[in-house]
């Protein structure tokens, strides 16, 4: 048990020092929001992927993964796509209320 917190806790220091997707970057360059939609997208997908790979591993009994990582990539994959679903449910939002703006 204690493993896995520590593990937690490392996880949760590694994570609060990358940038939030919300971040742009502070100088006059234009962002180009669908790519930047499109990396984070990408990035949920990949964690979801290896998270996918880690429980198949440990299910057929891999030696080189722990059922500690596995979880752990696993809860890390769920807490991203959830942030994704939040932020395509703002969206969505925004351009109902654009829609819905008289002109």
């Amino acid at each position: 048990m204690d493993t896995l917190l520590a593990k937690l806790q490392a996880a949760r220091e590694v994570a609060s020092r990358l940038p939030s997707m919300a971040e742009a970057p502070v100088s006059g360059k234009q962002v180009d929001f669908g790519a930047l939609l499109k990396n984070n997208l990408d990035r949920v997908d990949q964690m979801q992927n290896t998270a996918a790979k880690l429980a198949e591993q440990f299910q057929l009994d891999d030696p080189k993964v722990s059922l500690e990582d596995t979880m752990v990539a696993l809860q890390k994959a769920n807490v991203s796509f959830q942030a994704m679903v939040q932020i395509r449910n703002k969206v969505v939002a925004a351009y109902h209320d654009i829609m819905n703006l008289q002109i």
